[in-house]
């Protein structure tokens, strides 16, 4: 009854992670309408371009460029890449519906039957290799017109928008798959509102109001999305998806343990606490108050609230990159950057080509926080090393430092269910090579496939393996026993 569990479990979900506007590119193809992702130009300046006032969603192809519009040309390579995942052994594989290829102003009655052709292509070539989909409703691809038009998911009428595009491809999909999340990362619009809920400075991302109103209309949301696919089949899984990054207090200053707890309370899992629990936590009134929110602004009603309650998710998905450190009380040495957070260095790791800090037992005190917290299923379904990789002159790239991030982080994951926590799978970020979502780079590489494309535009396109191609296929048959 009390064995320490030392193995993954049978049936455990190995695959892989990406996003629509990331990789399929054809972005003006088969009837889709523009995203939100498609007018984020190329290059480090990405975020500060789009967090800056001026910025209006406005396409400007003499000033930028806008590597989302190809992508890696998944939409017509996708057979080729679903058969490479199938190489490795991929057990399931997680990608999002293009919300614009679907709907493509997001506010149309009737569907684009073109978008949702191409999915039942790409979902049928998985199920060909008995790859199990795993389908991120809204993944950062907001139609661009909901932004611009009706001011991003502040607007209530995005919850109806929302509700047909789920409720279309939930009908259409539900036989075939079984995995499912309503959003990517819905917290992180508490540091960067721009993507998960398509507010710009113009538009209102610097009112923290905003904010709070378009997280409680995709909580609403969210729970539409429960509902309709547990109405369809109970047995399907529908889970909230969160950026998750374990926190420490810089020393044991009061102070700085109290700023901690409030962090993790708010960002790590305010969102989760209502989808998961189905109810605002007790802390709400102290984030707003400290926020300069004044609650009679929200527009909260009690069917809302009861809508969320009886629709909470089944799962929670997360992606896990780096861990954080929270200092308030004095300087600390130079700040270090990441997956859409920030924080002070921490001195016992090191960090990657891009500054994101590298901690594995991290991942494992995250998988027990978040576990003791919920005690509903966990999926990890984003992590990874973005690192610039070397082509030899024979064509292989020697990837050992990937290798050695994921094996320490699987290592991590085996720990944490010898630690009691129940975990489902684990689909490492990008396992093809994509554009970035933070610099719109395809010199920050992921993947365990090699696409030959740089952050110019140029390449071929071809495909080939890395090393980790040949480590993954090993850990995946020997069900992570062999790293």
């Amino acid at each position: 009854m009390f064995d320490i569990k030392k193995k993954f479990p049978d049936g455990f979900l190995w695959g892989g992670a990406t996003a629509a506007n990331q990789l399929e590119g054809a972005w003006d193809k088969g009837g889709k309408g523009p995203s939100i992702a498609d007018t984020l130009p190329g290059g480090k300046e990405r975020f500060a371009i789009a967090n800056s006032q001026k910025f209006n969603w406005k396409l400007d192809s003499k000033e930028y460029t806008y590597p989302n519009h190809r992508g890696i040309d998944h939409y017509y390579r996708f057979k080729e890449d679903i058969k490479l995942f199938a190489e490795m052994g991929f057990k399931c594989y997680r990608f999002s519906i293009a919300w614009s290829r679907i709907f493509p102003q997001g506010d149309e009655e009737i569907p684009n039957e073109a978008g949702l052709r191409f999915y039942d292509r790409l979902i049928d070539e998985c199920l060909k290799y008995d790859i199990e989909p795993v389908i991120t409703i809204s993944h950062y691809e907001l139609p661009l017109n909901l932004a611009k038009s009706y001011g991003g998911w502040k607007n209530r009428d995005l919850i109806k928008f929302y509700e047909r595009f789920a409720h279309v491809v939930l009908e259409r999909y539900h036989s075939k798959v079984r995995y499912w999340m309503t959003f990517n990362e819905i917290n992180s619009a508490f540091h960067f509102p721009v993507m998960s809920q398509g507010l710009v400075p113009s538009s209102g991302a610097n009112d923290f109001t905003n904010i709070v109103q378009s997280w409680h209309n995709q909580f609403v949301a969210s729970a539409l999305a429960v509902k309709i696919g547990h109405e369809l089949d109970e047995h399907l899984q529908i889970g909230c998806m969160i950026l998750y990054a374990t926190s420490y207090a810089y020393d044991a200053n009061p102070i700085n343990q109290y700023a901690n707890l409030k962090q993790m309370q708010d960002f790590n899992f305010f969102c989760a606490d209502v989808q998961v629990r189905g109810k605002y936590p007790q802390t709400t009134a102290r984030m707003l108050k400290e926020h300069d929110v004044d609650p009679t602004a929200l527009e909260i009603t009690d069917k809302d609230l009861e809508l969320i309650a009886q629709n909470t998710v089944d799962y929670i998905g997360f992606s896990y990159y780096m861990s954080r450190v929270t200092d308030v009380t004095s300087e600390h040495g130079e700040g270090v950057s990441g997956n859409l957070i920030g924080g002070v260095a921490n001195p016992f790791l090191k960090s990657s080509d891009w500054g994101w800090q590298i901690d594995p037992k991290g991942l494992q005190i995250a998988l027990n926080e978040l576990y003791d917290r919920y005690q509903k299923p966990l999926f990890i379904v984003e992590n990874g090393l973005g690192a610039k990789d070397i082509v030899e002159k024979d064509g292989a790239i020697h990837d050992d430092y990937r290798i050695g991030y994921l094996k320490q982080h699987i290592e991590a994951m085996r720990g944490a269910i010898a630690d009691g926590v129940d975990l489902m799978g684990y689909t490492p970020w990008g396992c093809i090579d994509l554009v970035s979502a933070s610099t719109g780079e395809m010199s920050k590489r992921y993947g365990f496939i090699y696409v030959d494309l740089d952050d110019e535009g140029k390449g071929t396109l071809d495909r080939s393996r890395k090393d980790s191609f040949y480590w993954y296929k090993k850990v995946i048959e020997s069900n992570g026993e062999e790293l």
